[in-house]
């Protein structure tokens, strides 16, 4: 069994109970949850909308990859969610959703394809991911990085700072 984390993060609708029922689709078709962080509200990140619920999921898995990123897009058909973010020329457009599920890693494996890209590429400029993963798993090391998240964590708080 693989260990995996997962982001969970909802902006439209019943934004706790589409969080709650993502964490139940997920026990009962993907593995078993071992950790869960807290709820944190945040801004919308890459666009304005209303505030997101973010949390973190830890769980064991038999499912490949593939499997589960198959499995997290059919939950999050299954709970309302209608688009997924898309390019225009450079920019990526964000929308709400009623859920957005984000495979972070795979235990510590490094996946590089057209349709998914593990550890999530974006997740160490995310303060909405560090702070859950911050509950759940602090020494868990990013296997591109070779950073703790608590690592990324303090290096996200140094370049907020920065700007």
């Amino acid at each position: 069994m693989t260990q995996i984390l997962l982001s969970l993060g909802s902006n439209k609708g019943d934004r706790l109970s589409n969080i709650n029922k993502a964490v139940e689709s997920i026990s009962n078709c993907i593995g078993k949850i071992v950790g869960i962080s807290d709820v944190f509200e945040t801004k919308s990140w890459g666009y304005d909308d209303f505030d997101y619920l973010n949390s973190v999921v830890i769980l064991k898995t038999i499912l490949s990859p593939k499997e589960l990123l198959a499995e997290t897009q059919r939950i999050e058909k299954e709970l309302g969610r209608k688009t997924k973010s898309y390019k225009q020329g450079e920019n990526v457009i964000y929308q709400a959703r009623e859920i957005d599920i984000d495979i972070l890693f795979f235990g510590d494996e490094i996946i590089k394809s057209p349709n998914l890209t593990i550890p999530h590429p974006l997740l160490h400029l995310r303060s909405f991911v560090l702070e859950p993963l911050m509950q759940v798993a602090p020494g868990f090391i990013h296997p591109v990085f070779n950073l703790s998240i608590k690592e990324l964590e303090q290096n996200n708080n140094q370049l907020r700072q920065d700007l």
